[in-house]
């Protein structure tokens, strides 16, 4: 394996871990009855945001786009 591959890989692992974060912050949120301004809620989008698009500009890399 190369290291642009292993740097590929892990870019994304951790999105895909910061993704599964911010679901379950959301989870977390939506069941505690959190308002639909809570702290928890939107740091989780913003986790769920991130992920979605660090892992899409990626693979959007990796076609050579």
């Amino acid at each position: 394996m190369t290291g642009r591959q292993v740097h590929r890989t892990g870019t994304l692992v951790l999105s895909l871990l910061m993704a599964v974060i911010g679901v379950a912050l959301i989870v977390e949120a939506v069941v505690g009855n959190g308002s639909a301004i809570s702290p928890r809620l939107l740091l989780g989008l913003l986790f769920v945001a991130a992920g979605v698009a660090r892992i899409y500009l990626e693979v959007r890399r990796g076609r050579g786009a």
